[in-house]
This record gives C-alpha cells, structure tokens and sequence, in this order.
C-alpha cells in the first residue's frame, strides 16, 4: 500500500511537463488529484485519461488569487479536502538583462513568486485547522546558481526557496514542506525564451545542449516528498542529470 494513497493532492502548472506527469503517478498510487492550469483542453483530456473518480480540474491562471481560491474550493467541495499541495507552476523567458525585457520580468515574478504565493495562501488555513497538510514548491538550480540570462528567473526561483524555508520555520509541527530544485529536464520551459541572443548564446554553448532528462525524473522526486510520513519532511532536494555540471 503506498503512503500516498487516498490522498487528495492539487497540482498547479498541471497541464504539461513535470505537473502532468506528477498527477499521472499520484493516480497510480491511488491519490486524487485536482489540477489547475491555463490550457483547458489538455486538462480535460488528462483528466478523461485518469477518471472522473480519480482527477477533477479547474482552468486556473496562477497570476490570479481568486483562480487559486476557486481551484481549491472546488477540490474540497469534490473530495473532501485537500491534503497537499504541489506548487508547480512557473515560466522561464530567459533573457540578457541588456535586452530591457521587462514585461517578461514582470511575468515572471507574477507567476514565478505570486503564483507561489497565493496557492500556500489558498491552502493554508484549511491545512493548519487541520493540523496538518504538505507543501511542495518547485524551485530550480537556477535557484542555486546563476548562468548568463538568468539573472530574473533566478531572482524569482531563489525567492521560492526562502518562502519555502519561512513557510517552514512558520508552520513547524503541522505542515511537511519541501522545495525542490530541478536541472535540466525535458518540460516546455524553454520554448518562453524569445531573447535571440540568449538562444544563440544556449546553443553556442555545448554544455548546455542535450542535457534533459525526462520529466518523470522529476515526478519520482516529488513522489518521494508526498511518500514522506507524518512527522518528517524531505526540505531540499536538488537534481540533475549527471551530465550537467551548473
């Protein structure tokens, strides 16, 4: 039997990459998942797949605290509760700070951090009346370490991991929280960067090229964070693939 089973778990950012392939191995460890993002049809369709029983949706833009609020509601009015919550989530336009690209930094930090925010804040007094609940944010290294270009996406994903380590500190005895901090995997991340010269400076660099693992990497890692038994919490956990040295 896994620890997760019968768990009902809402996933942001649910509609691809590391989201999508997160809720399909929760379902198949027996949790019910709630699924928020912008894309209507891919959930629909993810959740057809997994079963009306096992998966319900809500179209969900991050940037927007009543979307967050409507998302958890309706995952308590279906399944009763909501036992943790995967903040997944996120953009990343790269960009030489040169190129002044300011309406992607405003994006960023409104679904990168705000996003962040407002779902821990739309779970949270429903867990801590509880007296118990699991957060998990998804981070990246580039939370750790900078590259060229990265300048505000790491700005957004190093705030990820101290609202992690604060929502820690302020919730200590009632809620497991975990941040996980991702390399290189195969998501559609990438395909936001619009900066030319950021493309061409990724390409030239040969390190940076066929790096990604798959996706599914990444679900296992959070699927450990949710197999966790009360009373502990994986806090950190980085991964890459073995081949990327940043």
């Amino acid at each position: 039997m896994s620890c997760i089973e019968e768990k009902v778990i809402l996933i942001t950012g649910a509609s691809s990459g590391f989201g999508m392939v997160t809720a399909k191995k929760c379902v198949e460890h027996g949790a019910k998942v709630i699924l928020g993002a912008r894309r209507e049809d891919r959930l629909k369709e993810l959740c057809e797949s997994l079963g009306s029983k096992n998966a319900a949706f809500m179209t969900t833009d991050v940037t927007k605290k009543e979307d967050l609020n409507n998302l958890v509601n309706h995952g308590i009015n279906i399944f009763g509760r909501i036992d943790s919550l995967v903040n997944n989530a996120g953009i990343m336009p790269l960009s030489f700070i040169e190129q002044g690209r300011t309406d992607e930094w405003d994006q960023m930090i409104d679904v990168n951090i705000k996003g962040v925010l407002y779902a821990i804040d739309a779970v949270y007094s429903h867990m801590m009346e509880r007296g118990s609940g699991q957060i998990i944010n998804i981070s990246s290294v580039a939370g750790k370490r900078l590259i060229p270009g990265s300048a505000v996406y790491s700005g957004t994903k190093f705030a990820v991991g101290a609202i992690s380590e604060g929502l820690r500190i302020e919730s200590a005895g009632k809620l497991q929280v975990t941040c996980i901090f991702p390399g290189a995997f195969e998501t559609e991340l990438g395909s936001s960067i619009k900066d030319e010269k950021m493309l061409e400076y990724l390409m030239s660099e040969a390190k940076y090229a066929n790096l990604a693992q798959p996706a599914e990497r990444i679900a296992d890692a959070i699927i450990y964070a949710l197999e966790q038994k009360p009373g502990v919490a994986a806090n950190e956990i980085v991964l890459r693939p073995t081949a990327q040295d940043f």
